[in-house]
């Protein structure tokens, strides 16, 4: 793990820690309500809810395995350790192991990281468009007042729902398909005139920094060379057909885990809609996941949203978003770990390899053929 990550996460626990004390004696959180909360939640549900987080990592290698096959076949679960892997990286060490997925199933195919790399970006934004799709048409049925309370906790946020709260309400409503549909032209745009891209980017950095310009541009190349994984329309809609089945059912996890909270009426009758929108404002909380203590600071700020959009207690608020950051998160990392000791894998040391070799990547300098595809 990087210097600057340990420096961040203490600095993120010494303001925890700070707020904890400060809040102690001003903020009434019972602990014992808490804790009859968790006792009394529907446990079979939450069951329910874990076992559509790991059917979800079953569509992941799936779809893997189906963006490879005009590289190589493979069979369509054969990639779900790395998928596992990747994910229980992410969780126990963060987002600095996002590349671990596209590393370990190169490592295992045999195939170049460039070409796993463009994999990753097409599921990111596949990723991106399915969950943009779900809140858009959930949040048809969440009033804006509801929609602003949830979304309207950062500073910029805030200001714009105090000044434009009918803006703010239209991005928060179609911003996520309105960012999609522009990544969506974007990968279009590299697929169609990559060399172009990548002239255009280095262009327009090279005032700013030649070594942004130049990495930039190389990324923009090897990404064009490894976009011949989805070759035809129907490549796409098979794609995006398991993209949009997978979000299903992990809303449906989200659904099921909230609604297992029987001792509060506000949970357990909790809509679809405003499950989406509980779902958004988790997802986008874990962005920036810290490794372990990124854990805490996402509790806290789901249970703001909880409480925000429900009006349910403090403590059925943590006990839910404790819960949910369990069922969605953090229950993958048992069977992570030991498929990683089964494959005689160092988690730590694949993150260390991959974060290596995706730099390595950046600074190569590909050679373009005529078509403005890298060698």
């Amino acid at each position: 793990m990087k210097k600057r990550q340990w420096i961040l996460g203490l600095v993120v626990l010494a303001c925890l820690a700070a707020l904890f004390l400060w809040g102690r004696h001003r903020i009434h959180f019972d602990f014992a309500v808490f804790g009859a909360q968790i006792a009394l939640a529907d446990w079979r549900r939450i069951a329910l809810g874990a076992g559509c987080i790991y059917a979800a990592f079953g569509f992941r290698s799936v779809r893997w395995a189906l963006l490879l096959r005009h590289n190589k076949r493979v069979p369509p679960f054969a990639l779900l350790g790395t998928q596992v892997m990747g994910f229980t990286a992410v969780a126990l060490i963060g987002r600095v192991a996002d590349p671990v997925r596209a590393y370990l199933v190169a490592r295992k195919t045999g195939l170049p990281l460039s070409s796993q790399i463009a994999v990753y970006i097409v599921e990111r934004l596949m990723d991106a468009g399915s969950m943009a799709l779900i809140f858009s048409i959930a949040m048809i049925w969440v009033p804006s007042d509801q929609i602003l309370r949830v979304t309207g906790h950062s500073g910029s946020v805030a200001q714009l729902t105090l000044h434009r709260p009918l803006l703010a309400v239209m991005l928060a409503r179609f911003g996520g398909l309105a960012l999609t549909l522009a990544g969506a032209l974007f990968l279009i745009a590299v697929r169609l005139a990559g060399g172009a891209v990548a002239a255009f980017f280095e262009h327009i950095l090279r005032p700013v920094s030649q070594h942004l310009a130049q990495s930039v541009g190389n990324k923009v190349r090897a990404f064009h060379a490894g976009l011949d994984i989805m070759r035809s329309f129907s490549d796409f809609a098979a794609t995006a057909s398991l993209s949009l089945g997978m979000w299903i059912v992990i809303a449906l996890a989200y659904l099921e885990t909230i609604h297992a909270f029987v001792a509060s009426p506000e949970l357990s009758s909790i809509s679809v809609p405003k499950c989406v929108l509980l779902m958004i404002a988790s997802g986008s909380v874990s962005i920036f996941q810290l490794p372990v203590l990124g854990w805490f600071s996402q509790i806290g700020l789901v249970a703001v949203a909880i409480i925000a959009l429900l009006g349910a207690s403090p403590e059925a608020a943590t006990a839910c978003a404790a819960v949910l950051l369990l069922v969605t998160f953090i229950s993958i990392i048992p069977i992570g770990l030991t498929w990683a000791q089964i494959d005689h894998i160092s988690l730590r040391k694949v993150a260390v390899e991959s974060e290596r070799a995706e730099e390595e990547l950046a600074v190569k300098d590909p050679t373009p053929d005529s078509t403005g595809a890298s060698r």
